[in-house]
């Protein structure tokens, strides 16, 4: 385990009041907590716009009567089958259909995946969740 370091940090009253607020919203127990899982998401964004070695998920929601969407899909997917880890595959109803795709490798390339999957015509949602594989952070 790292060495715990204390530092002091000013802040404009209004500035604390709010971010007060903000802890207790997202159920922080302190603001040490919180500031540290800021830092880390700012660590973690700092990862993906330098192209490093990253991880992540991508969800879509997508009719799987539309004609064709489907073998787009997979032809994507296919065409980036070194950054995906896995997928998994769940049907909503009927016709909508949820995928998520968890990935890792070269940030620029997992984006390119997710813009591509995003842009299919008839895909109904995306999202795109950054993470890291954690080896620099604590």
């Amino acid at each position: 385990m790292s060495k715990l370091i204390r530092f002091g940090v000013s802040l404009e009253e209004d500035l604390l009041n709010k971010f007060d607020r903000h802890i207790k919203r997202k159920k922080y127990t302190n603001r040490s907590e919180a500031i540290r899982d800021m830092i880390r998401s700012e660590l973690i964004k700092e990862e993906w716009t330098e192209n490093k070695e990253v991880t992540g998920a991508i969800t879509i929601v997508y009719d799987h009567h539309t004609r064709d969407l489907v073998n787009k899909v997979l032809d994507v997917q296919h065409d980036h089958h070194n950054c995906i880890l896995s997928t998994q595959h769940i049907h909503l109803d009927h016709h909508n259909c949820f995928e998520i795709i968890v990935t890792k490798g070269k940030s620029k390339e997992i984006e390119e995946l997710y813009l591509k999957l995003k842009s299919l015509k008839s895909v109904k949602h995306a999202g795109f969740l950054m993470a890291t594989k954690g080896k620099d952070l604590t």
